[in-house]
């Protein structure tokens, strides 16, 4: 019975360490916590410090009455039954070292007060697990580029790259591709699949609108998006020029893309030629140039502080800028500046560079060549 106590998520027999109070919390909130032997729910504090997630009886509590360590652990959210009343429910399971469990931890079951309240705790915990593991959702994009290019050498993350190659094998004709949505329950399991590290490779009986609405989610999650929020006001004012004098337009927007990072320009360029590729064939899947705008833009192109308000004002912008970036992707984005991002140095690898379109995970297996080098 000694083992019993372990099983709150409590060290056994010993107090957690108080956090850092220097360390600022990355999210704090009210939960319910499950309790494991009696399965009866507890209302407690949690502040989430680095990698661990201290629990308190009460908000102004200095001493905290338990601690989650998350290192190597997975987060799920659990489908509710409907008898339970929709609950917004999420797992914590520990990480396995060696032949124990972290510091005897139990799967820790939380329970939030809403659907946005349960995304926002797994979207934060999932971003302090994956920075570790290589998560792709919600990573900062060159934390993602840099850990990759142990993969060899990649202009844009793997996802994204193994999203519009499938797309423009086998989605080009399909109407309202990127505005019909995927199934979401697949898209998710997806989504899990490459945070956990996984390589999952879409076969041909993947639907396509759910790899899409991936390849949306993904941009939709990044911690700042591909145009950075620095540069947000600016590219709206191109759109505004562009539309009153395009030439000067085109001037103003080279000026701003030769602004962005590396990774964020190549990521953009890509995106912007693989929707050109898409635009091709408008008149079978209905989607236009314009209609692409509209509905890759706002993932593309945010402000830092998502008010509805501030969103509307700056939607006819975003729209035009991403409408000429699409057509004129050949005069904005020219080959002649694709650079990959310079893979980690290392003094005695001197290998050859891989061409684009055998590089990814499934490079090894695949025997056909990927689409890539009609991107």
């Amino acid at each position: 019975a000694r083992s019993k106590s372990v099983m709150t998520g409590e060290l056994a027999g010993t107090r957690p360490a108080s956090p850092n109070p220097l360390e600022r919390p990355l999210k704090l909130g009210w939960l319910k916590k499950q309790r494991s032997i009696v399965k009866n729910w507890q209302q407690r504090y949690f502040v989430l410090k680095g990698q661990q997630l201290y629990y308190y009886k009460d908000e102004d509590d200095v001493k905290p009455q338990g601690c989650l360590s998350l290192q190597g652990s997975t987060i799920k959210e659990v489908a509710s039954n409907p008898e339970e009343g929709g609950k917004f429910i999420f797992e914590i399971i520990p990480g396995v070292s060696g032949d124990h469990t972290w510091a005897g931890q139990d799967t820790c079951v939380l329970m939030a007060n809403s659907q946005s309240e349960m995304e926002e705790w797994v979207k934060t915990i999932r971003r302090v697990l994956g920075s570790a593991s290589g998560a792709v959702f919600g990573q900062r994009l060159a934390e993602t580029m840099a850990y990759e290019q142990k993969f060899g050498q990649h202009q844009v993350p793997i996802l994204v790259q193994k999203c519009a190659e499938f797309i423009l094998e086998h989605g080009v004709s399909e109407e309202g591709i990127f505005r019909l949505p995927g199934q979401d329950n697949l898209v998710k399991q997806l989504r899990d699949a490459f945070d956990a590290g996984e390589r999952p490779s879409f076969d041909r009986d993947t639907d396509v609108h759910t790899v899409a609405s991936l390849f949306k989610l993904y941009l939709r999650e990044l911690p700042e998006p591909v145009v950075p929020w620095m540069q947000y006001e600016d590219f709206l004012l191109c759109g505004q020029v562009l539309e009153t004098d395009e030439k000067k337009g085109h001037q103003e927007l080279l000026k701003q893309l030769s602004l962005l990072p590396r990774d964020n320009y190549n990521l953009l360029s890509y995106i912007c030629r693989f929707l050109h590729e898409i635009q091709l064939n408008s008149s079978v899947n209905k989607m236009s140039v314009d209609n692409l705008a509209t509905v890759i833009g706002v993932n593309l192109i945010r402000p830092q502080i998502e008010d509805p308000a501030i969103i509307m004002r700056g939607t006819p912008q975003i729209q035009k800028v991403l409408t000429v970036m699409i057509s004129d992707h050949a005069d904005l984005f020219p080959p002649s500046k694709d650079v990959p991002p310079s893979p980690p140095a290392s003094k005695n690898d001197k290998k050859a560079p891989v061409p684009r379109s055998s590089v990814g995970w499934d490079a090894a297996e695949d025997t056909a060549v990927p689409r890539a080098e009609s991107l």
